[in-house]
C-alpha cells in the first residue's frame, strides 16, 4: 500500500545509546508535539517532520525524556490526521519515510526516545480495503474487515442501531452501491470519513501486528494508542437505548467501549513488543519499548485492567487531567490512582493538556465545573498562576507525566478563532464534542516576531494571536519568572532528585484545608490551591517554588495558588 521506501533500519547501537535504562518509562516526562503546529520547515504554514527535527535540541535542553508524535500518516486529514490512509507512509504534508527515519535518528543522538501515534479502532474511508469494500458491493469479503450491516425499516432507510457519533448524529452512514441505489450501513464512531474496523476479523489484527513491525523495524520507542478502549464491540451490536449517550460516556461500560475484549489484542500486540526487547539486555528483562494508551474508561480502576503485565505498559489518566483545582478532588483522585495502579505494577500517569481539550492554564482560569472544554477566556492571571503550580504538584507525584506542547510557555486556549478557519470536524456536525479543539492547536510561537512567531516563514494553518510574541521561546528564555524556566527548572530538579520520578506511593502530611502536602523521600511538596496565602512549616532548602513565597525560620507562608518543592537532604 505505501508509495515510498522504506528508510534502513535504525541499527541496534543508536537504540541502545538512548536504552540505558530498562524501565525509563515509569519515572518518565513524555512531551507530546502536534505535528502540524510545532515547526514549519517549509513555509507552507503546516508544521511537518522536518521542523520537529529541527527543534529536538529544545526539547532535549527542556528535560523531557520522550517525544510523542501525533499522527502523520498519509490521510486525506479529515480529522487531522486520525483518518489514516496508509499506516506505513508518511503524509507529503509532513515529509516522507526518510524525514521520519532521521527525525528517529536524530532524538536517539540526543537521548530522546520516539513515541508515535497508532489509530487502530478505525482508518480513514480512502484507506484501500474501505474504498475496495465499497467497490465490489455487497458480499465483498473487504467488508467483513468493517461494520457493514443492512439498514433497519421496510427499505432498508433506518441505521441498524442507535449508536450516536461522538463527532454528533447517527454512528451510520449509508452507502451508495456501484449500480447506484442506496445500500448497506457503515459504522464511524467519529466522523464519517473515519468507518470502524471489525477486530473481529482476523485481518486486522494480522495487518496491525505488521504495522507495528513496520514501525519498530523504524527504531520507534513506543505506540500512544488512540481509542485504545474502542475495537471491540458487544456482540450483535446491540442497542443503547439512551438518545443523550454522549453523557454516558465516561460513566459507563457501553456497548462500543471498554469492551473485555480488547485486553486479548493488546496481550497478542505486548507479545510482538517483546520480541524487540534490545539484545543487549538480559534474557527475560522488561522491554524497553512501551504501549500507551488513551483509554477513556469509566474508572481508574477498569483503566487499571489495561496495564496488567502483560497487556500495555501505561495509560493515561483522564480522571485526573478533569479533575478541578481542589486539594480534596485531587487528593482522592491520587489515592485511587495509585491504588489501582499498584496490584497490576504498573507506573500512574499525571497529565493536564492535551490536543483535544482545553489548555489547562484556560480550564484553570475559569470557574469549576465547566469540564475539560471551555470556550471562554476567564481570568487569564488567574490560570496562569493556578497552571503553574498544578504542574510543579504534578511533577512530583509518582510515576509518568505528560506535556503538551506549548504548556510550557503558559499557552492560553486560543478562544476567539473565527467560525472561517476552524477545522474541528466536530464543529461541523452542530451536535457531539463542542468543537473547539481547534483553540489548543494553533501553532506555538518561538520567536518575538515574524510573520508566525518563529513557527515558519509562511504564516501559520491557524491564526495565532498578536499576543504570542511575548509567550514565545525567544521571549522567556533566561527570564527567571518565566513559565518556561520554571519548566526547564523542575525537569532539571526531577532528574536530580532520587525520591522523584519512578515509585507508586506518596506520605501524606498534615496540612491546612484547601492545601495538599506529601513526602516522598527527601523531597516535600506543598500546594495551596486556595485564593487565599497559608503559612505551613518549612521543610528544609527550597528546591523550587511556582510563585514568590515568605519564608521566616520554621514557617512558610505560600502565596494563593502556589506550589512549593523542599529537600530534606
Amino acid at each position: 500500500m505505501s508509495q515510498q521506501h522504506l528508510a534502513a533500519p535504525a541499527d541496534e547501537t543508536a537504540v541502545a545509546t538512548v536504552a540505558q535504562h530498562r524501565d525509563w518509562w515509569r519515572g518518565a516526562v513524555i512531551y507530546q508535539v502536534y505535528p502540524r503546529s510545532f515547526a514549519d520547515s517549509n513555509g507552507d504554514g503546516m508544521g511537518d517532520l522536518e521542523g520537529v527535527r529541527s527543534r529536538l535540541p529544545y526539547l532535549r535542553d527542556l528535560g523531557v525524556d520522550a517525544v510523542w508524535l501525533s499522527p502523520f500518516y498519509a490521510s486525506p486529514q479529515a480529522d487531522a490526521g486520525y483518518d489514516v490512509a496508509d499506516y506505513r507512509a508518511v503524509d507529503p504534508m509532513f515529509g516522507n519515510l526518510l524525514d521520519a527515519d532521521a527525525l528517529i535518528r536524530d532524538a536517539h543522538g540526543l537521548g530522546l526516545r520516539i513515541i508515535v501515534d497508532l489509530v487502530p479502532n478505525h482508518s480513514s474511508d480512502q484507506h484501500e480495503w474501505f474504498k475496495r469494500a465499497l467497490a465490489e458491493g455487497p458480499g465483498s469479503p473487504l467488508r467483513e474487515r468493517y461494520h457493514f450491516r443492512p439498514g433497519k425499516g421496510k427499505d432498508g432507510e433506518l441505521p441498524p442501531n442507535d449508536w450516536e457519533s461522538i463527532f454528533g448524529g447517527p454512528a451510520w452512514t449509508r452507502v451508495t452501491e456501484p449500480d447506484g441505489t442506496p445500500g448497506e450501513w457503515y459504522l464511524h464512531l467519529f466522523a464519517p470519513e473515519q468507518p470502524d474496523f471489525n477486530w473481529e476479523h482476523p485481518a486486522v489484527g494480522d495487518e496491525f501486528r505488521s504495522i507495528l513491525r513496520f514501525w519498530l523495524d523504524m527504531g520507534v520507542d513506543g505506540f500512544r494508542i488512540d481509542v485504545a478502549h474502542g475495537l471491540v464491540k458487544a456482540e450483535g451490536l446491540p442497542d443503547l437505548g439512551d438518545h443523550d449517550q454522549l453523557k454516558l460516556l465516561g460513566n459507563d461500560v457501553m456497548p462500543f467501549f471498554d469492551q473485555d475484549g480488547v485486553h486479548e489484542v493488546y496481550r497478542e500486540w505486548r507479545r510482538v513488543l517483546d520480541e524487540y526487547s534490545p539484545k543487549h539486555f538480559v534474557q527475560g528483562a522488561p522491554p524497553d519499548r512501551i504501549f500507551v494508551a488513551e483509554a477513556w474508561t469509566p474508572t481508574v480502576e477498569r483503566t487499571a485492567h489495561y496495564v496488567r503485565p502483560d497487556e500495555l505498559h501505561q495509560a493515561f489518566n483522564f480522571q485526573y487531567l478533569s479533575t478541578d483545582w481542589d486539594a480534596d478532588e485531587l487528593r482522592v483522585v491520587i489515592d485511587r490512582t495509585l491504588d489501582a495502579m499498584r496490584p497490576v505494577g504498573a507506573p500512574a500517569t499525571w497529565v493536564l493538556s492535551n490536543h483535544d481539550v482545553t489548555r489547562h492554564a484556560t480550564r484553570f482560569a475559569n470557574e469549576p465545573g465547566l469540564g475539560t472544554q471551555i470556550r471562554t477566556e476567564g481570568d487569564r492571571a488567574l490560570g496562569l498562576r493556578r497552571a503553574r503550580a498544578a504542574t510543579l504538584l504534578m511533577l512530583a507525584l509518582p510515576g509518568s507525566a505528560y506535556l503538551y506542547q506549548g504548556e510550557e510557555l503558559g499557552l492560553p486556549d486560543v478562544v476567539d478563532l473565527p467560525d472561517e478557519v476552524r477545522q474541528d470536524p466536530a464543529y461541523f456536525r452542530g451536535a457531539g464534542q463542542d468543537g473547539f479543539r481547534d483553540g489548543c492547536r494553533v501553532p506555538i510561537p518561538w520567536t518575538r516576531t515574524g510573520s508566525s512567531y518563529g513557527f515558519g516563514s509562511g504564516g501559520s494553518w491557524l491564526p495565532q494571536p498578536g499576543t504570542w510574541g511575548a509567550l514565545s521561546v525567544e521571549a522567556q528564555t533566561g527570564d527567571p519568572d518565566s513559565t518556561l524556566e520554571l519548566y526547564r527548572a523542575a525537569l532539571a530538579a526531577r532528574r536530580e532528585q532520587p525520591s522523584l520520578g519512578a515509585g507508586d506511593s506518596v506520605d501524606w502530611l498534615t496540612a491546612p484545608e484547601g492545601v495538599l502536602a506529601f513526602r516522598r523521600g527527601e523531597v516535600v511538596c506543598v500546594a495551596n490551591t486556595t485564593a487565599t496565602p497559608v503559612t505551613v512549616p518549612s521543610h528544609g532548602r527550597v528546591l523550587l517554588a511556582s510563585g514568590e513565597l515568605t519564608v521566616n525560620g520554621p514557617e512558610t507562608t505560600l502565596p494563593a495558588d502556589t506550589t512549593v518543592w523542599w529537600t530534606t537532604a
